[in-house]
């Protein structure tokens, strides 16, 4: 019964924070995707954008930009991050932004041990880099 009323909880948050971000993301400058890809460096060793890699300690991130979270096949994905995903939690600019500043403020409990990227360039730069690597 507790394992979920938690996940009720989980859910609950989850809404509350995509909800919140309608109106309150913060308006990145368009970025580069040839920086992004220097960016992306700080993510490569659990991550990989080419679809045909497969998952590695992180889900793969081929055309994440648009996809549902928690939705990479054959990913062994946090019950938090699963949540978001029954949710409608979508990686679009706005979502990748808000989760790339503070993962796990964003949404608590999830697996992934990166700390987070605090300069807006990177973060735009990283998100244009996605979108054209999952455009591949």
């Amino acid at each position: 019964m507790k394992k979920q009323s938690s996940g009720l909880r989980n859910i609950a948050l989850i809404l509350a924070i995509t909800g919140a971000l309608g109106g309150n993301a913060l308006a990145l400058e368009a970025g580069d995707a040839a920086a992004g890809a220097k960016v992306f460096a700080k993510c490569r060793a659990c991550h990989s954008t080419v679809a045909a890699d497969g998952n590695k300690v992180g889900p793969n991130l081929h055309g994440v930009v648009g996809r549902k979270t928690g939705a990479v096949e054959g990913f062994n994905y946090s019950d938090a991050m699963k949540a978001a995903g029954e949710s409608g939690a979508v990686w679009d600019e706005a979502t990748i932004e808000k989760y790339m500043r503070d993962p796990k403020g964003f949404i608590p409990k999830n697996k992934m041990a990166f700390v987070g990227l605090k300069k807006d360039s990177e973060i735009a730069n990283l998100i244009a880099y996605l979108k054209e690597e999952g455009a591949k």
